[in-house]
């Protein structure tokens, strides 16, 4: 598996709107959590896992998210193929992080916030953490158009 987008949508009518992914599916989730950047262009990364997964969607603002294979845990490619994927509260998709991938994400708006849901609880992802510098891969310069 690689990391995929999970189409969400957005209705709306005289009563307002309503947001959702009909794609999600809830069967493995143990937790979530919202993470929540004040600057614009904050990173957070890499964060990886082995047997954990995660979706991922943006409550507010926007992000980059990316992902990466994890080759080896302690050593990766540095050369690996780099996920891409720009989110942010209006288009309601989520992304999916298969297990065996690191993760990482940037604000492209101030306080932007994400929600994430994982597959495993704390105790087992603590035990399934594998830290990388934010630059490891390194994504997030920003291009000129």
């Amino acid at each position: 598996m690689t990391p995929k987008i999970l189409k969400g949508d957005r209705l709306y009518d005289n009563r307002g709107s309503l947001r959702f992914c009909n794609n999600l599916n809830f069967k493995n989730i143990k937790r979530f959590y919202i993470v929540h950047n004040y600057k614009t262009n904050f990173i957070r990364a890499w964060h990886g896992h082995l047997k954990e997964e995660k979706y991922i969607t943006c409550i507010k603002g926007t992000f980059q998210v990316s992902a990466v294979k994890l080759n080896n845990s302690k050593k990766p490619n540095k050369k690996s193929r780099i996920f891409n994927f720009v989110i942010n509260q209006s288009n309601n998709n989520f992304i999916y992080i298969p297990k065996g991938y690191a993760n990482g994400s940037m604000s492209l708006q101030s306080n932007s916030e994400l929600l994430i849901f994982s597959t495993l609880s704390l105790k087992e992802s603590i035990k399934d953490d594998y830290r990388y510098d934010y630059d490891y891969w390194d994504p997030w310069k920003i291009s000129n158009r």
